[in-house]
């Protein structure tokens, strides 16, 4: 994997972008002394990037994020500190945006200057298995209207298509066909694909840049 100064995960509803900014973080902290956080998901009360602000804390990663998460304002106001996140150039960045369009409207503000930058990976969750997203074709529009909301175009994709507690070695060998096919018609390449870490071992030998996943709890 290519690791940049900021990571950007963002996707459709329920994807599971949140699960993966969690453990990419952690993962950035076994490699890097400055890691910090920053939840700009003002759309999902379900998983929040602060569930696991204990963790961070253990860890000593730094989290930022807004008091009117869990909102429908379309410009919430957010906290000043994201700023400094974004600006700090000795510190990994992993940012993560809220689903669709809406979601992405947040991370405008904040564009020029990581487009400055220019040292960052904006990553595209799909999951084939979510409704909206069955389809490589009915993915794409979704990239689209993020990267028209957000001004900021993804980089590549992560393939985190699975069906939560049911999820097999099947499940995910059946969406590499999908993620293929959605990696040509996008022009993107694939960057990882993400499998919760019950199946790791299983899947390790067949296929590549793969990433397990600690599955995190939802505390509502």
């Amino acid at each position: 994997m290519d690791i940049k100064r900021v990571t950007l995960f963002a996707g459709h509803y329920g994807s599971g972008k949140t699960n993966i900014a969690v453990n990419y973080a952690k993962h950035l902290k076994s490699q890097f002394d400055k890691v910090s956080i920053v939840d700009l998901d003002i759309v999902n009360p379900y998983f929040r990037t602060k569930d696991s602000a204990e963790d961070f804390k253990k860890l000593g990663i730094e989290l930022v994020c807004s008091a009117y998460a869990n909102t429908n304002l379309d410009i919430p106001a957010l906290p000043k500190e994201i700023y400094g996140a974004v600006a700090d150039k000795f510190s990994k960045l992993v940012m993560d945006i809220g689903g669709d369009d809406v979601g992405a409207v947040a991370l405008g503000r904040y564009v020029p200057q990581i487009k400055e930058e220019n040292n960052y990976n904006m990553l595209y969750v799909a999951n084939c298995y979510r409704p909206l997203s069955k389809t490589p074709e009915d993915t794409l529009e979704i990239i689209k209207e993020i990267e028209a909301s957000s001004s900021l175009p993804f980089t590549a994709i992560v393939n985190n298509s699975n069906l939560g507690v049911a999820t097999t070695k099947e499940t995910v060998l059946n969406s590499l066909e999908y993620a293929e096919k959605l990696s040509k018609i996008s022009n993107l390449p694939i960057y990882m694909t993400t499998v919760d870490e019950r199946l790791f071992d299983e899947l390790k030998g067949e296929i590549s840049s793969l990433f397990a996943l600690q599955l995190q709890k939802n505390k509502y």
